[in-house]
């Protein structure tokens, strides 16, 4: 796994997104363990502390669980799963809307594109 990272955003922000979207998409699926934090560290080439970092907070979201002795698993709760897609979704299109604003395009022009 190659990835480039922003420089303008923090590196652990950026996994944190990356393992998001991975559960999104379904390439996690729930259930599944992750690599380990020494393992992402190499694939990413990035500090393992940096990596720690982004799991603590997906696991504070509850989106992936700790499992003493045997890693860290993406979380079962289809809830939290469903509400991390839809907030997605709500996201990405009020970016979208707000960046056709910018250029002038009309609400029902907007509407018109998504059909």
């Amino acid at each position: 796994m190659s990835y480039e990272f922003d420089k303008n955003i923090p590196i652990y922000l950026q996994i944190e997104e990356q393992i998001k979207l991975n559960i999104i998409k379904e390439i996690y699926i729930k259930g599944e363990r992750l690599p380990s934090v020494r393992e992402y560290a190499l694939m990413l080439k990035t500090n393992p502390n940096t990596i720690n970092r982004a799991l603590l907070e997906l696991e504070e979201q509850g989106l992936i669980k700790t499992q003493r002795t045997s890693g860290k698993y993406i979380t079962e709760d289809e809830k939290i799963i469903k509400d991390l897609k839809q907030q997605y979704i709500k996201t990405t299109t009020e970016e979208f809307v707000k960046k056709m604003q910018e250029i002038n395009v009309s609400k029902k022009e907007i509407l018109e594109l998504l059909k």
